[in-house]
C-alpha cells in the first residue's frame, strides 16, 4: 500500500515541535550527526547486526536486533530506514525514544518501500525504492510541505534548513523545494548537470558531471564558496555544515575542508575516509583503516566509542554493484549474506585531443633564444661543478649552529655507523602536507651530541655538576639497598644529598663493551634534560663526569614506576579515575616533547616502566637516554620489545607516530593490567595489542578490563571505554592512521571529565571544541 502521509505527519509533529531549525542537515549514510546535542549515530557492521548505536550512549544498539540500511541526521533528532525499506523511524537524540512515521505493509503486494532518508529542520523525505524516484516528505508544521513531490523523480535527495533538493533521474538536474530558500537555490544551479548534491544549513554543494568541479549555490556566502583548486574530479562524498564544506579526494579518501574559519583536523591530513558526515561546525567520518569513527572541528579530533560501522548501504544483488565492485569482506559486515558496494565516483569525460598548431612545429627559433641557451647551459655546467667540488671537499657540510642547545653538525653520513647517523629525509607528499614544520633535516651523528651543560633557553636552571665522592656518599658508596631500578644506560639508586634532598641517582655501566652506547645516551639525556622543564617529565638536578663515571642526578620519584603499580600485587592505582588521570599526565608530557620543545623531540622508549610517580601521583616521563631531535628520521630501530612501533622496526622509519604506538600500548597496560608481552596458557607469550586490540574492535571492552580495579561505576563506564578506543587507535599498524598526541590528550582529557562528572556522558564531554 501507499505511503499515508496524512497518518504519519501526526506521529513526526509530535516529535519535532520542540526542534528548532537545523545548523546543518543532511543526506543518507551509514553515520547521522546530530547537531544540538552532538549526538553521533552508525550503522554497526557484523553479519548479525547492522543495528544502529549511538554516542553518548556506547555500543549497546539502540533498537537492538532491527537492522537498519541508512540514516540521516538533522538538530535534535535522525532517522533511519529499515533494511528492506518497509518503515522509516525517527528519534530524539535525547531520549532515544523512537517513533514510526511511515510503516508499509509487507505481506501486501502494493508495499512500497523507501530508501535514502533526508532530514531538515522540522521535516523527513525519502525516496520510493521501486525504481520510481518518486520522493514522499513528512512535516512537522502543518501546510509546508507537500505529501508527495510529483514534479520530478529523484536519483537522490538532501535536505537543509527549510528546503530539500533532489537529482533528477532524467537528466541529472536540480530540483528543489520548500520555501523561498529552494526555489532559489534551483534557479542557480539551472542548466547544471551533478553527479552529487548534498545539503547544509542554507547552502548546497553538486560535482558538476561535466567539468568535475564542485559547484556551491546558496544563502551563505562563506559555506557556499567554491572549493580550493584541485583537478577536476579529484573531489567527491560531501559533507556541509554551517558554515563550511567538506570532502574527500577521490585519489586516497583524505579530506579538504573550505568556509568559514572551519578547516580540516591537520593531525587527521593523511587518514584516508570511506564516507563523512556533517553537522553544524563539525565532521565525522569512517575511518577506512578500521571502520571507526573519527569527529573534529576547527581545533580537536576525537575517537567516539561506537562499533565498526559499515561503510556504504548493504545491497542484496552483488551485480547492482556495477563495475564498481564489491568492497572487501562486506559479506562480514551486512546481514544476510548481503554486499556492500565499493565507491566509485564518476570518471571525467575523455578530454578532446588540443590540436597543434602548424605555424610552431615549423617556426626557426630566434638568435637570441639560442644566445640564451647557450649560455644557460654554460651557467649549469659551472654550477655542477661546484656542487661536485663542494661535496667532495666537505665544504658544504660547515655549517654553522648558534644555539649552544642545538647539536652540532656533523661528518657526512659515510662516517657513522647506521644507528648513529640521520640522513637526510623529506617526506611524502601526504606526510609535508600534515606538517607545519620541514621535514627535511640535516645530518646528526652521536659523536656530535655534545651540548652546553645548562642549555640557554633556561639560565635559571643550570644543572649542578656533582663530585663522584659526592653521589657515592649520597647512595651509601651505591649500595644495593639503595638500588632502586634500571635506566638506558645504567642502575639507577635513591640518594639523600648533604643539604637533605632526596634524589635518584643513575650511574652509567662501567663494562668497556658499551662504552659508546653509554656515552652516547649519557650526552643525549644531559642535553635534553638540562633544557626541558615540564610538569610532566622527570626534572634533572645534576651531573657528574669523571674519567670513565657517568651519573645523572634526578629529582626523586617517591611513588616509583607506573608498571610496578600495574603489574605488581601491592599496586596502589585502584581506582579507573586514578588510572586515568595518570594517563593524561603522561599524555601531556608527551606532547610537551613533540610540540612545543624546539626541535621537536621523539622519546624512543615510551613505556610504563619510564613513567614515574611522584609522592603527590603526578605523572612524569623520564629516561631520555635513546630520544632524539627531529620529526621524520631514518633510524636503525632502537626501543624495549612489546612497545616499539612496527612501522619503525620494520621500516627504520622514525616519526613521532612511533612515540604514540608506544603510549598506545601503555594505555593498555593500564586497562588490562596485563604486561606489554605476557604468557597466556599453553599459547606461551602473547602481545598485548593482539590480545587487547580485536575484542576492543569488536565493542567488548568489559572482557579485557583488569579486574584488580572492579567494574567502573556509572559515571567512569564511558570514559573508561573512550580510553579504550584511544588506545585502538594509537596502536593502529600504520603511522598514518594513529592520532597525534594532542589529540590522545583532548579525548583523556574528556575522559578525566567523564569522571570528575557524577551525571557524566559524552554527550556533554566529547564534544569538538566550541562551536
Amino acid at each position: 500500500m501507499p505511503p499515508n502521509p496524512a497518518a504519519a505527519s501526526a506521529s513526526l509533529l509530535l516529535l519535532l515541535l520542540l526542534f528548532s531549525s537545523a545548523d546543518a542537515l543532511g543526506s543518507a549514510s551509514t553515520l547521522a550527526v546530530v547537531s544540538g546535542t552532538n549526538t553521533v549515530c552508525g550503522i554497526s557492521a557484523g553479519n548479525s547486526s547492522q543495528t544502529i548505536s549511538c554516542s553518548p550512549g556506547g555500543s549497546t544498539p539502540i533498537l537492538p536486533a532491527v537492522p537498519f540500511d541508512s540514516l540521516s541526521g538533522g538538530r535534535n533528532f535522525f532517522c533511519g530506514v529499515r533494511s528492506g525499506g518497509l518503515s522509516l523511524l525517527c528519534w530524539s537524540s535525547t531520549t532515544y525514544a523512537p517513533k514510526r512515521i511511515y510503516n508499509a505493509n509487507s505481506s501486501s503486494s502494493a508495499a512500497v518501500g523507501l530508501r535514502d532518508p533526508a532530514v531538515g529542520d522540522d521535516h523527513v523525505c525519502a525516496i520510493e525504492n521501486t525504481g520510481s524516484g518518486v520522493v514522499h516528505c513528512w512535516r512537522g508544521q502543518a501546510g509546508l510541505f507537500p505529501s508527495v513531490v510529483r514534479s520530478g523523480t529523484f536519483r537522490s535527495i538532501t535536505s537543509g534548513r527549510g528546503f530539500s533538493c533532489g537529482v533528477t533521474i532524467s537528466n541529472n538536474s536540480v530540483k528543489c523545494w520548500g520555501g523561498e530558500i529552494g526555489g532559489s537555490i534551483e534557479r542557480e544551479f539551472a542548466n547544471v548537470s551533478v553527479s552529487e548534491l548534498v545539503a547544509g544549513d542554507s547552502h548546497v554543494c553538486g560535482v558538476d558531471r561535466l567539468s568535475g568541479l564542485i559547484i556551491c549555490k546558496g544563502n551563505n556566502e562563506s559555506g557556499q564558496s567554491n572549493a580550493p583548486s584541485a583537478p577536476a574530479f579529484e573531489l567527491s562524498r560531501l559533507a556541509l555544515g554551517a558554515n563550511h564544506s567538506c570532502a574527500l579526494r577521490r585519489s586516497n579518501g583524505t579530506v579538504v575542508c573550505w568556509g568559514g574559519r572551519f578547516r580540516f583536523n591537520i593531525a587527521l591530513n593523511e587518514t584516508s575516509f570511506e564516507s563523512i558526515v556533517s553537522g553544524a561546525n563539525r565532521v565525522c567520518g569512517v575511518v577506512t583503516a578500521n571502520l571507526s569513527v573519527i569527529c573534529w572541528d576547527v581545533s580537536n579530533a576525537v575517537f567516539l566509542p561506537l562499533p565498526k560501522i559499515i561503510p556504504g548501504e548493504c545491497v542484496s544483488n552483488a551485480s547492482s554493484c556495477g563495475g564498481c565492485g564489491i568492497f572487501p569482506d562486506s559479506q562480514s559486515l551486512c546481514t544476510g549474506s548481503r554486499f556492500i558496494c565499493q565507491r566509485c565516483d564518476e570518471a571525467p569525460p575523455p578530454s578532446p585531443p588540443s590540436p597543434s598548431s602548424p605555424s610552431s612545429s615549423h617556426r626557426k627559433p630566434s638568435k637570441a633564444l639560442v644566445a640564451f641557451a647557450i649560455v644557460g647551459s654554460v651557467g649549469a655546467a659551472l654550477g655542477l661543478c661546484s656542487i661536485v667540488y663542494c661535496l667532495w671537499t666537505g665544504v658544504c657540510a660547515q655549517k654553522k649552529i648558534h644555539n649552544s642547545v642545538q647539536p652540532t653538525i656533523a661528518a657526512p653520513a659515510s662516517a657513522a655507523t647506521s644507528d648513529q647517523a640521520m640522513p637526510p629525509i623529506g617526506g611524502s607528499p601526504s606526510n609535508s602536507r600534515s606538517r607545519s614544520r620541514s621535514s627535511i633535516f640535516h645530518r646528526q651523528s652521536s659523536r656530535a651530541m655534545r651540548r652546553q651543560r645548562s642549555g640557554t633557553s633556561h639560565p635559571d636552571r643550570v644543572a649542578e655538576e656533582f663530585t663522584f665522592a659526592e653521589l657515592a656518599k649520597a647512595t651509601e658508596n651505591f649500595s644495593p639497598e639503595n638500588r632502586i631500578g634500571a635506566g638506558s644506560f645504567g642502575t639507577v639508586y635513591k640518594g639523600k644529598l648533604e643539604d637533605g634532598r632526596e634524589v635518584a641517582i643513575k650511574r652509567g655501566e662501567r663494562t668497556t663493551k658499551r662504552l659508546q652506547e653509554k656515552e652516547n645516551a649519557f650526552q643525549s639525556e644531559l642535553a635534553f634534560l638540562s633544557r626541558l622543564h615540564h610538569k610532566h617529565l622527570v626534572g634533572l638536578v645534576g651531573f657528574c663526569e669523571e674519567e670513565e663515571e657517568r651519573l645523572l642526578v634526578y629529582e626523586y620519584m617517591k611513588n616509583g614506576a607506573l608498571y610496578n603499580h600495574l603489574h605488581n600485587s601491592n599496586g596502589k592505582l585502584e581506582s579507573w579515575k586514578t588510572r586515568i588521570r595518570v594517563c593524561l599526565d603522561a599524555a601531556r608530557g608527551i606532547e610537551y616533547l613533540h610540540n612545543y620543545a624546539v626541535p621537536p623531540i621523539i622519546h624512543r622508549d615510551i613505556k610504563s616502566s619510564n613513567i614515574l610517580l611522584d609522592s603527590n601521583w603526578t605523572a612524569r616521563v623520564s629516561d631520555f637516554g635513546l630520544s632524539l631531535e627531529g620529526e621524520n628520521l631514518s633510524m636503525k630501530a632502537a626501543g624495549t620489545v612489546g612497545y616499539m612501533d612496527p612501522e619503525y622496526y620494520g621500516l627504520h622509519h622514525l616519526t613521532a607516530k612511533s612515540d604514540v604506538y608506544g603510549f598506545g600500548v601503555v594505555l593498555l597496560e593500564v586497562l588490562t593490567g596485563r604486561r606489554a608481552i605476557f604468557k597466556e596458557g599453553e599459547a606461551g607469550a602473547m602481545s598485548l595489542v593482539d590480545y587487547a586490540v580485536p575484542r576492543i574492535g569488536e565493542g567488548e571492552v568489559g572482557r579485557v578490563l583488569d579486574p584488580r580495579v572492579g567494574p567502573p561505576g556509572p559515571s567512569e563506564a564511558e570514559a573508561v571505554e573512550l580510553v579504550a578506543y584511544v588506545a585502538l587507535h594509537c596502536v593502529s599498524l600504520e603511522g598514518k592512521d594513529r592520532p597525534s598526541m594532542a589529540d590522545v590528550v583532548a579525548n583523556l582529557e574528556r575522559a578525566m571529565s567523564l569522571c570528575e562528572d557524577s551525571h557524566g556522558s559524552i554527550s556533554s564531554n566529547i564534544s569538538l571544541g566550541s562551536d
